[in-house]
């Protein structure tokens, strides 16, 4: 590539990309740090502790124990509070290294879009809005602060937060539109999956058409067996050489047949 074309496509595609993903990601952190706090859990904690202190100097059987118990307790929430802070400190810094040129690429429709295989890998709208419905209450009705991110492409589809707990969950919602199917992870979404398996979750909602049902939410999915897709582009070229034997001379134009071929 000539230089002034790297230049552009820096310019153009690759530095708006990354300022693109640099807002979406410290929006997303900035939505989780408002909770990494673990405020109430930890003063929950020190009431504990408290209440364990007065009963040892009330001198109450079993106070020692459960006053090691508070102590302990606390110490782990600030321990998991610094290590948020600090996974959170990592997920906001995002550079652009090491981008070179490997090759150009036409993109092109497939021509073998509407086959009965390919259809299927084609998002349903209608199907997606229901399953996306289906799993946003049922996260809303557990108490969870959710967000519907699926429109950024971030490998999820839905962030979803347990204020007590502070457990964050990436969602990815799959609908099907019947009560049995196949469900395709896109390859960003199985990259995803396997660098965030202690929050990936994989949400699917069978009968989207009729009546839908939320399947068991299934965590760290990419440790399932799932199976690669491959298409092997290859050519043909019928020859009935008993009928006819083939011959080409070379001074005449080869027999073309069907030009698509």
């Amino acid at each position: 590539m000539a230089p002034e074309a790297s230049a552009w496509l820096h310019a153009n595609a690759l530095q708006p990309f990354l300022e693109e993903t640099r807002r979406e990601r410290i929006a997303e952190v900035g939505r989780i740090a408002e909770h990494v706090e673990l405020t109430e859990l930890l003063l929950n904690a020190d009431e504990e502790i408290g209440k364990a202190n007065e009963e040892r100097e009330r001198g109450v059987v079993g106070a020692d124990g459960r006053l090691a118990q508070a102590e302990n307790r606390h110490a782990d929430l600030l321990a998991r509070r610094e290590r948020r802070r600090k996974e959170l400190e990592q997920q906001g810094a995002l550079t652009l290294q090491a981008v070179e040129r490997i090759a150009s690429v036409l993109v092109l429709p497939h021509p073998e879009r509407d086959a009965a295989d390919i259809r299927r890998m084609q998002p349903n709208p209608e199907t997606e809005t229901t399953a996306m419905r289906v799993v946003m209450e049922y996260e809303q009705a557990r108490g969870r602060q959710i967000y519907d991110v699926h429109e950024k492409n971030l490998g999820y589809d839905v962030t979803s937060l347990d204020l007590n707990s502070g457990e964050l969950r990436l969602i990815e919602v799959k609908g099907l539109a019947a009560a049995a199917g196949s469900i395709l992870l896109t390859p960003n979404e199985r990259r995803v999956a396997e660098d965030r398996r202690d929050c990936y979750w994989l949400y699917v909602v069978t009968n989207c058409a009729a009546d839908p049902v939320l399947q068991e939410p299934l965590k760290d999915p990419a440790r399932l067996a799932w199976h690669e897709v491959k298409k092997v582009a290859h050519y043909y070229l019928s020859v009935d050489a008993l009928a006819k034997p083939m011959k080409v001379r070379e001074d005449e134009e080869p027999y073309r047949g069907n030009e698509n071929l």
